[in-house]
């Protein structure tokens, strides 16, 4: 079996949402994360530093982040997971966060990153890197 690499993992993320069409979240899955004390408004980072943990249950799923020891390159040392799966994020130079599950749509944060990759799985398993 070949090695996954991160262009075949982001050419086969954009083949499942060229098949399954872009998917926007509702309005009743955004206050759904409300409903339970999380305010998008406030999942910006704190004085510019690392982004603060999380742990809450989002659309049926657990999502997950949290600094992580080591560093890694692109995610500034910080892991994000859905269900224990560790989703692959990066910080861009602007301070906006991107996923392998959505590349092309940054967001302001890890937690937001975590919830746009949710909404996009659709109920789908979170497949790792390896």
């Amino acid at each position: 079996m070949p090695r996954l690499t991160r262009r075949r993992a982001l050419a086969a993320g954009a083949a499942v949402a060229a098949t399954a069409g872009l998917h926007e979240p509702s309005a009743a899955a955004q206050g759904h994360s409300r409903e339970h004390g999380h305010d998008h408004d406030r999942d910006h980072d704190h004085d510019h530093g690392a982004p603060e943990a999380f742990d809450e249950v989002y659309l049926g799923r657990r999502i997950q982040g949290r600094p992580l020891a080591g560093g890694h390159h692109h995610g500034g040392g910080y892991g994000v997971f859905i269900d224990g799966v560790e989703l692959h994020v990066m910080r861009n130079a602007d301070g906006s966060w991107i996923s392998v599950v959505s590349h092309y749509d940054p967001v302001p944060s890890p937690r937001a990153a975590a919830r746009a990759a949710v909404a996009e799985l659709r109920g789908a398993p979170l497949v790792p890197l390896a």
